[in-house]
């Protein structure tokens, strides 16, 4: 007997039946898009925006119509980096698709082209370019866009975490990006970020060079009504059983956070047999062996941060939802230094994205971190009531 899919996904491409909703998002990329559209799209870190545009990517009206790109930029920190990643995905995408466009590439970067390889098997160039292959960046950023320009369908290039452009030790990338894209006339882009005050000012603020260049959707946690059928069903289909009560826990205990609502029903549904129910001691083992599996990344990521911040994080973390963050009372209860100690801190920890505010209430940005911290420096079990 074949052993069921777990139908809840957390990596790689999503089925079109194991997506869930984002019924309008999609629909929006794709008339934005295939309206000669720039898009921004802004949520917390795995909210679903890969997987929102790669299953945009693969509607009829896009995959058949354009040449899809789709890079991650988190990672690098120079333009060299974001050029090298850009021309290699190009490249790479295009050779099974298109030899014509694959060739045209060879001869169009002509700044890098002497040091491709050969495949003798494929009869194709190899992109086994390395980083300082790349001697003159700008010039390589000129030609990639030049070789867009003349493709042969329209092209579509996705960039995620986009606001990491703005840490680049080069000047003036913006204004550089901008000056290219706004020339394009077969290609358009989205521009895909987690640190929403960041993109915000990069897209919204007068005095950058991306105001006002692309439209703007700011993708929020799916509604309850609509992830609680859509979790009881795939549990009823594969003959397990999950009370919509448990459902409800898991979704608010993580704010409705897309990847580890899912990643804890993706566990607990491998742990549920068939004929059974999945019960809450299931689900609380899930989180808990999610917590223990980050242990080592939350412990690196406060050890890069200063004493000052720390503080003020776990304080944050154990209120949960933290309220007048300045006061005397809430700088009395968490044992901290002073009003200005916290503004320079809050400011620190906003601009790493560690903590999220909205409406005068911070928050941790990612929830398990925060249950992570609680449990390790607050000494508080996962509760779900």
């Amino acid at each position: 007997m074949t052993k069921p899919t777990n139908p809840f996904i957390v990596t790689g491409k999503i089925p079109p039946e194991y997506f869930c909703d984002r019924v309008n998002e999609s629909a929006r990329l794709v008339k934005s898009i295939t309206n000669g559209n720039n898009l921004v799209i802004i949520s917390p870190r795995r909210m679903g925006k890969t997987g929102l545009i790669q299953f945009c990517y693969d509607k009829p009206e896009i995959s058949k119509e354009y040449y899809t790109f789709f890079i991650d930029i988190l990672h690098t920190s120079s333009l060299r980096e974001f050029i090298f990643l850009l021309g290699k995905e190009i490249y790479e995408t295009l050779i099974p698709r298109s030899r014509k466009m694959a060739k045209l590439f060879i001869q169009t970067i002509k700044s890098i082209s002497g040091k491709f390889g050969f495949d003798p098997i494929s009869n194709m160039p190899d992109f086994n370019i390395e980083l300082g292959d790349i001697e003159q960046p700008e010039y390589t950023l000129d030609e990639i866009f030049k070789y867009l320009e003349h493709a042969d369908k329209h092209c579509i290039v996705a960039i995620d975490e986009f606001q990491q452009i703005a840490k680049y030790p080069e000047k003036n990338i913006e204004a550089l990006l901008r000056t290219y894209i706004q020339k394009q006339s077969n290609c358009n882009f989205i521009f895909a970020g987690s640190e929403r005050h960041m993109m915000q000012e990069m897209f919204s603020s007068v005095a950058r060079p991306f105001y006002h260049s692309a439209d703007i959707l700011e993708l929020k946690a799916i509604a309850p009504e609509i992830y609680i059928p859509f979790v009881a069903n795939h549990f009823k289909r594969c003959h397990k059983d999950i009370k919509e009560s448990t459902i409800e826990k898991v979704y608010h205990t993580f704010k409705g956070h897309t990847y580890y609502v899912q990643k804890t029903f993706n566990e607990a549904f491998a742990d549920t047999q068939e004929n059974k129910e999945c019960t809450m001691a299931i689900i609380k083992n899930a989180i808990d062996n999610m917590i223990e599996s980050n242990d080592t990344i939350f412990r690196e990521i406060l050890s890069n941060i200063p004493e000052r911040q720390k503080t003020l994080l776990y304080a944050i973390a154990l209120d949960g939802e933290a309220e007048r963050i300045t006061s005397a009372e809430f700088i009395k209860r968490h044992s901290l230094i002073s009003a200005s100690s916290v503004q320079s801190a809050t400011k620190k920890l906003l601009e790493k994205d560690l903590i999220t505010e909205t409406n005068k209430v911070y928050t941790v940005t990612d929830k398990l971190f925060a249950m992570w911290i609680n449990k390790i420096y607050g000494n508080k079990t996962i509760s779900m009531d």
